[in-house]
């Protein structure tokens, strides 16, 4: 089997409501998708999707994953899609870095190989737990009032996992921790992300305030240097993703003791084929795992699911997924979508939903 051509959309995805980043720095209403359509001399076509969150969150940008397409695709054409490992050994060596930009294509080529073995993504990587997972909302940097409502908002949807944003201001962080922690429900699963927010005397001044709360924080500064200052300082349990991007990244957190969770960035990481490295240095050393859709459609989320799928039920808390964010559906219903808060995997070969092409506008690039 080779891969005969590959076509690219980019549609825009605007957000249900407008999206404040963790201390209300940065705000997002629209996100800018990139779809990735690989067809094979096989007669089966895979699709893949990047959907960063934005263009100033992290290092990753719309028209920059287009443009590592382009850069390349001509050193992918005519591979076997199956064999992800080579296809991925190309991209490196076409393009050094640039994760974000490889992930759709990695997607494709899973989403492939899953249609020619006949098995779901998951089942394909060696997993495949049926355990429906539960979806986390995303709660952003908002006052205590509009906190309450938003979480009740996803409550009504079925959610027991939310994501609250917190950071840079520590007076206001404090009051927020623990009116959330007055108002959670049992079983809820609460993880107050920073998205980077604070310096390291703001990290240690919070974390020491709601120390009695025993709540977890995810990264809670710019840094693996900065998270390691405060180490040893603090008792709270800590989160890692946007400082979690490569290999060795992990190999220096699950080393050093930097963090007991990772939270796994899919398009953030590369896709499928460098994530599950990571997802198996996080079990081997006792880390705990969220997995994430950087943002996107009904496929980056599906991604995220079979990921999620072949780490043990135990050690998976949740998945965070961004089609209930959006007002915009390109899969036309398809695909994993919120059952009471969870989602449930595919049986279907491969990923397990495609896109409906009438939906994506016209293509802005093809390669053969």
């Amino acid at each position: 089997m080779k891969i005969t051509r590959i076509s690219v959309y980019q549609i825009d995805l605007p957000l249900e409501h407008p999206y404040w980043l963790s201390g209300g720095r940065l705000k997002f209403e629209v996100l800018d998708a990139t779809l990735v359509k690989i067809e094979t001399d096989a007669g089966i076509t895979g699709w893949g999707e990047g959907t960063p969150w934005g263009h100033t969150y992290v290092p990753a940008h719309g028209p920059g994953i287009r443009a590592g397409i382009e850069t390349m695709a001509p050193f992918i054409m005519g591979l076997d899609p199956r064999r992800v490992l080579d296809v991925e050994r190309a991209m490196d060596l076409a393009l050094p870095g640039h994760l974000y930009a490889k992930s759709p294509i990695d997607m494709a080529c899973w989403d492939v190989a899953g249609q020619a073995a006949n098995l779901p993504i998951a089942d394909l990587m060696g997993g495949g737990s049926r355990t429906p997972r539960a979806i986390a909302s995303s709660v952003g940097a908002k006052t205590i009032e509009e906190t309450r409502d938003v979480i009740e908002r996803y409550r009504q949807r079925g959610y027991v996992a939310h994501s609250v944003k917190i950071g840079g201001d520590v007076e206001r962080d404090i009051a927020r921790i623990r009116d959330v922690e007055d108002i959670r429900r049992s079983g809820e699963i609460v993880l107050y992300d920073v998205n980077r927010g604070w310096t390291r005397q703001q990290a240690l001044r919070v974390m020491s305030a709601t120390e009695d709360l025993n709540v977890m924080f995810e990264q809670p500064c710019e840094t693996l240097d900065d998270i390691a200052a405060l180490s040893g300082k603090h008792s709270a349990p800590i989160s890692v993703d946007e400082s979690l991007v490569t290999l060795q990244d992990a190999a220096r957190i699950a080393r050093d003791g930097l963090a007991e969770v990772f939270g796994i960035k899919l398009n953030r990481v590369g896709g499928l084929t460098k994530a599950a490295r990571m997802r198996d240095i996080a079990l081997a050393h006792g880390i705990d795992i969220f997995v994430m859709a950087t943002g996107g459609s009904v496929l980056a989320d599906t991604e995220a699911l079979h990921l999620a799928a072949t780490i043990p039920d135990a050690n998976c808390h949740a998945v965070w997924a961004c089609q209930d964010m959006l007002t915009v559906d390109i899969a036309g219903g398809r695909g994993p979508r919120n059952i009471d808060g969870h989602l449930h995997l595919p049986e279907s070969p491969g990923l397990g939903v495609h896109p409906d092409e009438n939906a994506l506008g016209d293509l802005v690039a093809v390669y053969l």
